[in-house]
């Protein structure tokens, strides 16, 4: 048994970084090891984040597990304080979830102060941000000289690390599955919970909406008369985190009013599930991208998805098998959704993602993180 802390978001926060890490401490803890998270009590200053808010509005912090809410970002004396509490506490190792660099200062730090006494493993979901700004590459590099060893959920990532590291001690192992949003329920009652028509033909567009995902673009295949003509629409859920306008602008240039559906909020964990369900097709028209938590959800309630080929994307969706790996180019993407819902592909994708999703299950991300953790 090991005592593992894993250092990032957890409950109140919210996102899919929190999920993450409170579904692998879960794991890990019905595996016999001793896990707990140290989350942040400040993660972002309210300026520099573009959402409504960073935190859950209702539910509670997930049974058996041990959450320390300890870490402000923007307080060099509290990295200080909050590495005296984990060299106390004697880990084996801490994983350090490392997405932005943004958080390479402080999580440099803590490495730094505590790498002596315990080993300092990142599991980076990240290296090169998608949204580039000053600082990135020297916080970066701060961060990762001051790890032990690093796991990543996306082979693009893996080879990322080279260009700041040459530490050896590198895994690979794909995102689990989420399994954290309930069981599953027919596409009728999802449907009926959200208010949608059950005779519809929905491309499913979620999560947080940011320019490098595309959705412009998917907005801009969904113009195709053809797509018109066969009542297939987009249901966007997710908020906005940057200005909405210019995808208001493209629904009235191409007359998609009737075509998409905004769901445009934060969608809570409990909802999640419906809107899954009420889909027949995933869509992730991003313009690059390392790996992504949507598609596990997809994976996890056995959905086809469509995505670009964009990084770690490309890696986990078997093209023609499990849905469709695409160029991101309008037309391309407008032919593949055609082909979906005109050749009746559900059946026989949904077969092949049950039999794919096999190889997402949290045992083999555990293990691949355990045979890292003893290479160093």
């Amino acid at each position: 048994m090991s005592k593992i802390f894993i250092i990032g978001p957890a409950f109140p926060l919210r996102g899919g970084p929190a999920q993450f890490n409170e579904n692998l401490c879960s794991e890990l803890v019905k595996a016999g090891h001793n896990a707990q998270i140290i989350s942040y009590s400040l993660q972002y200053p309210d300026f520099l984040f573009p959402g409504s808010s960073q935190y859950e509005k209702s539910g509670q912090a997930p049974e058996g597990i041990k959450i320390h809410t300890l870490i402000n970002t923007i307080n060099p004396i509290n990295w200080i304080s909050v590495a005296r509490f984990i060299r106390k506490e004697k880990p084996d190792f801490i994983l350090f979830r490392y997405w932005l660099p943004f958080f390479g200062p402080c999580l440099g730090t803590i490495a730094k102060l505590v790498r002596s006494k315990t080993k300092v493993l990142a599991l980076t979901d990240n290296i090169i941000p998608h949204e580039k700004r000053p600082g990135d590459k020297v916080f970066t590099n701060y961060f990762v000289h001051n790890c032990d060893g690093f796991i990543a959920m996306s082979k693009t990532v893996l080879n990322d690390i080279a260009k700041f590291s040459s530490n050896p001690h590198k895994a690979y192992s794909p995102h689990p599955m989420y399994e954290t949003y309930g069981a599953a329920v027919t596409k009728t009652e999802a449907r009926k919970k959200l208010g949608l028509d059950d005779k519809d033909k929905l491309v499913l567009f979620f999560g947080l909406i940011r320019h490098y995902k595309g959705l412009d673009i998917l907005m801009e295949a969904m113009a195709s008369p053809e797509i018109k003509k066969q009542n297939i629409k987009l249901l966007v859920a997710g908020e906005f985190y940057e200005d909405k306008q210019p995808y208001l602008d493209l629904i009235e240039k191409h007359g998609l009013k009737n075509h998409i559906i905004l769901h445009d909020k934060f969608i809570a964990n409990e909802d999640v599930r419906y809107y899954f369900c009420a889909s027949d097709l995933v869509a992730q028209t991003y313009r690059n991208a390392t790996n992504s938590g949507v598609t596990m959800v997809g994976y996890y309630y056995s959905k086809p998805m469509l995505v670009t080929n964009a990084g770690g994307l490309a890696e986990i969706v078997p093209d023609q098998k499990c849905g469709y790996v695409v160029d991101l180019k309008v037309d391309i993407i407008a032919q593949k959704i055609l082909d979906y819902f005109m050749n009746n592909r559900e059946e026989e994708f949904t077969v092949n993602v049950k039999i794919e999703k096999k190889k997402y299950e949290w045992r083999e991300f555990i293990n691949t993180l355990l045979n890292l953790y003893n290479s160093c």
